[in-house]
């Protein structure tokens, strides 16, 4: 049924509240708009509903392609129409386009197949020449173990364990004994059954000497106000899982130098990142960012962003001008185009910096493809 909507006070015509229903990927998409509303109005209506980029984005209506800049009313675009979305490859946001048998986020398991462990195969034992290794070297090494709880040989390693790698098992929960390992330096946990109550962060920030946690491809929805304890801290890697924010106590990790939480649900940074003075590189690509806190430009040190596949319509308007360090910037898959940052101040600067040390790998061969990206699509 149609819905009036409000004068527009001159006493022209009346606009209506329509419903269409989109078709995409096998869905049906339900939105309500006014008939004054433009195509692009509609597809910036759609982004947070498909992740498709408005200008990944092609709307048909009776076989004709929409037009951003016209009115549905004047498009004849009425109640009840149905109209098809085609989406342009690479054009998205988050992990791509939202289809019909993966419409319930909640439920999908984003590790890649071959990273998860087998359910079917046993434990591996540990034994007592392995533990001697962990003690001599000070790396716990139980990659691919298919284990479920860790291990009690684990715990007698003390202060000689400097590293713990259990990524790739089948781990929900890790015990609070684990902060006898107190010379601990460097932790992953990669591909296990990880979820917000199985970590004790407040008996992590016991390890003063914890450098390095590797949390990727688990089930974290939530980072709690303590995680801005782990001051030791020079890396955290969160990516793929189920994050929506960042709690604004991330800011108290001074001594941060690499921050990786691409390809989780992120909408929106905590200002309180520019306190984070120490960031080298940080990598935001595959979230739902719409936009950036203008505080990212205080990190000084900032070397490599990292934005692909977001909403982002703009950056920071000092970013080029006060991260002087800044020399790789990835925004693939955005709405900001090269015509976009070219206005930016402090861009010349910028990509001075980028060319140069583009030609340092190519003169110490470290690239293997002399081509050289703009990081950013042309249109």
């Amino acid at each position: 049924m149609e819905k009036e909507g409000k004068s527009d006070g001159d006493g022209g015509d009346r606009s209506t509240i329509i419903k269409v229903n989109v078709k995409f990927a096998g869905r049906s998409i339900p939105v309500e708009i006014s008939d004054e509303s433009t195509v692009k109005h509609l597809k910036s209506l759609l982004q947070p509903l498909t992740n498709v980029l408005p200008r990944g984005q092609k709307l048909i209506f009776k076989g004709k392609v929409l037009v951003d800049e016209m009115t549905l009313k004047s498009l004849e675009v009425g109640n009840g129409a149905k109209i098809m979305l085609m989406a342009s490859q690479g054009l998205h946001q988050g992990d791509g386009p939202l289809r019909k048998e993966a419409s319930n986020l909640s439920t999908v398991r984003r590790m890649p197949e071959a990273m998860r462990p087998k359910r079917d195969v046993p434990e591996v034992p540990v034994v007592k020449s392995q533990l001697e290794r962990w003690k001599a070297t000070g790396v716990i090494a139980l990659s691919g173990c298919n284990l479920k709880t860790l291990p009690d040989e684990v715990l007698t390693c003390g202060s000689s364990a400097r590293v713990l790698d259990l990524s790739h098992n089948s781990l929900q929960h890790l015990p609070s004994s684990i902060n006898s390992l107190s010379s601990l330096q460097v932790k992953s946990l990669n591909g296990n059954e990880i979820m917000d109550n199985s970590l004790s962060w407040e008996e992590l920030a016991s390890l003063k000497s914890l450098m390095f946690i590797s949390l990727n491809q688990n089930h974290i929805a939530t980072l709690p106000c303590e995680i801005g304890t782990l001051t030791s801290l020079r890396q955290l890697h969160i990516a793929h899982n189920y994050l929506t924010d960042l709690p604004s106590e991330i800011g108290q990790l001074t001594g941060l130098e690499v921050l990786k939480v691409n390809n989780n649900r992120i909408h929106s940074i905590p200002e309180s990142i520019g306190g984070c003075a120490s960031l080298i590189e940080v990598d935001l690509s595959s979230n739902l960012l719409l936009e950036l806190p203008e505080t990212i430009s205080k990190l000084k040190d900032l070397k490599a962003l990292y934005l692909r596949n977001n909403g982002l319509k703009s950056l920071p308007s000092s970013i080029f001008k006060q991260c002087c360090e800044l020399s790789i910037l990835d925004l693939h898959g955005t709405e900001i185009t090269m015509d976009v940052i070219c206005q930016i101040e402090g861009w010349e600067n910028f990509d001075e910096r980028r060319r140069s040390k583009h030609q340092k790998q190519l003169d110490f061969r470290v690239s293997s493809s002399g081509k050289f990206d703009e990081g950013a699509d042309k249109s």
